[in-house]
């Protein structure tokens, strides 16, 4: 009788939550483009960023990748989705205390977001990403107002995601999709080595 009970009372907990659901799906009519962003200081936003840029390829989505703040190391996001046809655009600087050239790093920033700007004008692409674009903003190798315009200038139906630690406030306002990824342990602060497909 018991387990009847329980068995009943979990039916119509679910019969509720799926009519919750529904009612929010049946709500959500506007089809557009979103802003993604993925920021914190966790691991995991750039590699939630090319989770999503292969399930959009996976759909026959034309998609697009510009990388901030890579080097010239082995990269797993282009070895896999690169011969897929997605377009890459990488910096190729590394990190900012590795050059410790701020011209430079200028200047490779520069170029990528030439690319960046031509992808987010350009309908043909139905996902951006721009991996790790926050630095960018936050050593003001970019200025805030042009990235902004551009992402609010693209076509209604492409979808940009941005990542990076330090968000600019501005665009966490813009963005319609904000996760925060919260450090709670990473395995390189008990001095194990950063691994080839999994760290990168």
């Amino acid at each position: 009788m018991e387990a009847r009970s329980n068995t009943e009372r979990h039916r119509q907990r679910q019969q509720k939550l799926k009519e919750h659901v529904d009612t929010r799906v049946a709500a959500a009519t506007e089809k557009k483009g979103v802003l993604i962003v993925f920021t914190g200081n966790g691991k995991g936003k750039s590699t939630a960023a090319f989770g999503t840029a292969t399930r959009a390829v996976g759909h026959g989505k034309t998609v697009g990748i510009a990388q901030y703040i890579k080097g010239q190391w082995d990269n797993g996001e282009y070895n896999t989705l690169q011969p897929l046809g997605v377009e890459f655009h990488i910096m190729g600087t590394g990190f900012t205390w590795e050059t410790q050239n701020r011209e430079s790093d200028i200047q490779a920033a520069q170029s990528v977001w030439q690319e960046s700007k031509r992808m987010l004008a350009d309908a043909h692409y139905d996902l951006v990403v721009l991996d790790e674009l926050t630095y960018m903003l936050a050593y003001r190798y970019l200025d805030t107002e042009e990235v902004i315009a551009a992402i609010v200038n693209r076509p209604a139906h492409q979808t940009v995601i941005v990542t990076g630690r330090g968000c600019h406030s501005q665009l966490l306002e813009l963005a319609d999709t904000v996760s925060e990824v919260r450090p709670v342990k990473h395995a390189f602060d008990n001095g194990i080595q950063a691994q080839a497909g999994i760290d990168w």
